[in-house]
């Protein structure tokens, strides 16, 4: 039998003044329950965030599929993503001011328990959570899919207060082996508890059953792994589950 959900969304207001409006799932409970935020692809807050933040729900925990881009704008085209994506890095702290006012905005919902958070991300989303991380963010958790690496500051120690994983792909042609090997360094000189698990035959995107659509479309190396995209969200409810339960 599946867990009874609700859902709905929910607007709130970046430091920049930006209109985000998040996409809420969380248990028919009558507890609070820990509390995810959701990074997105660079394609914006779509139908395939919102699935991952409904299964979430599923598996007892509240989730906010989060709004990068403002009104929850998304596109199936990889200029286009690039361009909103990029705007976001041209002030130093869009990403991590616009992810921490999700992050504030999920702990101030009445069916989430504000004192275990945590994040998760996907290709761009990953990093926005991993930097969100880095700031000092109060998460007991956070995992990455086919993640962006490369910090806007190296974590120091103490910064990062709970557990990283990271699920990447093998054969990932835009975040290469030296980036992984790069952030692990960059996690040990911080003393950061984390794990970096390489997907066998993965490409950016394994967990996106669209990739290979998205792909063709935008002429990207992009590539789904049915395989890939189970071992890496088993992995991610162990950590979800020992770090939040």
């Amino acid at each position: 039998m599946s867990t009874a959900i609700k859902t709905r969304e929910i607007q709130y207001t970046a430091p920049d003044g930006s209109h985000l409006i998040g996409y809420f799932a969380a248990p028919e409970s009558e507890k609070p329950v820990p509390g995810i935020i959701i990074g997105p692809e660079w394609w914006g807050r779509n139908e395939y965030t919102e699935q991952r933040a409904r299964e979430l729900a599923e598996h007892g925990y509240a989730a906010l599929a989060i709004d990068m881009y403002g009104d929850k704008k998304v596109t199936s085209t990889a200029a286009q993503a690039y361009e909103w994506m990029m705007q976001t890095f041209e002030e130093l702290d869009t990403v991590t001011d616009r992810a921490n006012a999700a992050l504030q905005t999920l702990a101030a919902q009445p069916e989430v328990n504000s004192e275990k958070l945590a994040a998760i991300g996907f290709c761009y989303g990953g990093k926005v959570v991993l930097d969100l991380a880095r700031s000092g963010a109060p998460l007991k958790a956070v995992v990455t899919f086919h993640a962006t690496l490369a910090p806007k500051a190296p974590a120091q120690k103490g910064n990062i207060q709970g557990e990283v994983l990271v699920l990447h792909g093998e054969l990932d042609s835009m975040v290469t082996l030296e980036d992984v090997a790069n952030f692990e360094k960059e996690m040990q000189a911080a003393e950061v508890k984390h794990e970096v698990v390489v997907l066998e035959g993965a490409k950016h995107g394994f967990s996106n059953p669209l990739a290979d659509e998205k792909a063709k479309a935008n002429g990207v190396d992009l590539g789904y792994n049915s395989e890939a995209e189970k071992q890496g969200l088993a992995k991610m409810y162990d950590v979800l589950d020992r770090t939040l339960k």
